[in-house]
């Protein structure tokens, strides 16, 4: 999932528990005599312990059992569909599919999200048409696109805000809080695979002589080329961050001390600019704080012994 798991499972948890309430009103007090009250009540039981069971769980909910929570939601809504005593019944799961859409489209991958997204309209679907109520073809195809727009422009716009919100502004590479949470992911990656890792930490030389001498202008014209040289060498799976100031950092997954040389050489071609560098790769029981540490003292080591 994207974002803060916990809100996300927290605002699945808040969806089936409105849907619950809902059921439970509609067993309550029928809309009509053809009402399916007993299959309300039951889903009004599903709805409001479902959303019991995901709300104690919500910090440490397993992906599986995320998206077997909305992939059941989808199911459910087409049993509604199917059993609805009139056209307005049908139509009227309008709202909670949007809900569904919706939420995949901020919190899942853009694909996990079109999947889901595709299941509940066929669900839907397959119940609509199994219905007894007939001629609300019109709207109910209405409501299928209000869907697919409403899904497909939350997942967008949550892609560029996500975008946003873990770039540099000035490099566009990844910004000290999105480094540090992919470069965790790939440790951990790195420590039940049992695949080299290294982290390297770079910080330019005499960056203060260039802002002094040249301007902030200049300063930043220089970050810039250096990050986009840089890019141009780095594999897809390794990932350059800004760390702050004139320090970036490098997560190289499934590289090993040598390898890494082999990187830095091409990297120091890529550019003119003088810069020092520090590396550290994983051994057991490292965190990316160790490693941190450590690529940070190598670092000083050499910007002394240079200076010296």
């Amino acid at each position: 999932m994207h974002g803060d798991r916990t809100t996300g499972v927290g605002l699945l948890a808040l969806l089936y528990g409105v849907s619950g309430l809902l059921c439970a009103v509609g067993a309550l007090w029928p809309m009509s005599p053809q009402s399916p009250v007993a299959l309300l009540g039951v889903l009004a039981v599903v709805g409001l312990g479902t959303s019991a069971a995901l709300w104690l769980r919500r910090t440490d909910l397993p992906d599986r059992a995320v998206h077997a929570s909305l992939a059941w939601v989808s199911l459910l809504v087409g049993v509604l569909a199917w059993q609805s005593a009139s056209p307005a019944g049908v139509v009227g799961l309008g709202p909670a599919m949007v809900a569904v859409g919706v939420f995949t489209g901020h919190f899942l991958p853009a694909r996990t999200a079109r999947a889901h997204v595709a299941l509940l309209l066929v669900s839907a679907t397959v119940g609509a048409v199994a219905a007894a109520p007939t001629d609300f073809a019109s709207p109910w195809v209405t409501t299928l696109t209000t869907v697919v727009i409403l899904s497909e422009a939350q997942l967008r716009i949550s892609a560029q805000l996500r975008h946003a919100a873990g770039t540099d502004p000035l490099t566009g590479v990844a910004n000290r809080r999105l480094w540090e949470a992919e470069a965790a992911r790939s440790l951990s990656h790195a420590m039940r695979s049992g695949e080299p890792l290294t982290v390297a930490v770079l910080d330019l030389d005499h960056f203060k002589a260039v802002n002094d001498g040249d301007g902030h202008s200049a300063g930043d014209e220089l970050l810039r080329a250096l990050a986009a040289a840089w890019g141009r060498e780095l594999r897809g799976a390794d990932l350059l961050g800004r760390y702050g100031g004139d320090e970036f950092v490098l997560c190289l997954p499934g590289t090993d001390g040598d390898s890494t040389d082999e990187l830095i050489a091409r990297l120091r071609a890529a550019h003119p600019g003088s810069w020092s560098v520090g590396t550290a790769t994983a051994g057991p029981g490292d965190t990316l704080a160790d490693l941190l540490r450590r690529a940070d003292r190598e670092l000083y080591r050499h910007k002394r012994s240079r200076a010296g």
